[in-house]
């Protein structure tokens, strides 16, 4: 079996599934903040008394804090199960929850400090069609072409942009193996795009 978990924003969403990638069981909650005190309960209650051979988890881009508490916890219980630990990419999970169409889809997620992670993906395949940027909504809206925008911060882009159509959306672990297997077969590391707010203090 195979346990997948994304905490990058305001969802905490995870799915188990079947070795040859068949869904299993899944839970998906809005919870804005929390990850930390829920994520854990959540798979407990998700996983009851069966063992994951393997974990997938969430590497973002998005919330600092929400991808620490997942990757840690994925790290943790790979250790704890001896279970190999891959990572998948957050943005393209919540592309795959967007129907399947030939026309690309763009998804951009409120990254903070007014600027938003955005990334292009091929409609059928969700390949990505450009690197993950992270930009003001202005310059968001001036370098996403997709007529469809996904995520948090699509609102934010199509009215800087004027035109386009965001699509209301919840990401979900469900959708990991819609994902093109280089997308989820990531180092199970934060992928920020943005440094860090904190900052190391000077020796």
């Amino acid at each position: 079996m195979i346990l997948a978990f994304d905490t990058s924003g305001e969802h905490c969403t995870a799915a188990l599934f079947a070795g040859d990638g068949a869904l299993i069981a899944r839970a998906d909650e809005r919870i804005g903040r929390g990850h930390a005190e829920r994520l854990v309960p959540m798979l407990a209650e998700l996983i009851g008394d069966r063992r994951p051979e393997s974990i997938a988890v969430g590497v973002g881009p998005g919330s600092f804090t929400g991808l620490r508490v997942a990757i840690a916890a994925a790290h943790g219980l790979a250790i704890g199960w001896n279970a190999p630990l891959t990572g998948f990419s957050s943005i393209a999970l919540a592309a795959a929850a967007v129907p399947s169409e030939t026309d690309p889809i763009a998804v951009a997620l409120v990254g903070g400090h007014g600027q938003l992670f955005v990334q292009q993906f091929d409609g059928r395949t969700l390949a990505p069609l450009d690197a993950i940027a992270s930009l003001v909504p202005e310059a968001a809206a001036a370098a996403v072409r997709a007529r469809r925008v996904a995520g948090s911060g699509a609102a934010l882009l199509i009215a800087a942009r004027g035109f386009g159509e965001a699509v209301e959306v919840a990401p979900a672990a469900a959708d990991l193996f819609r994902l093109p297997r280089a997308l989820r077969a990531l180092d199970p590391r934060p992928v920020y795009v943005r440094a860090p707010d904190a900052k190391a203090k000077a020796a």
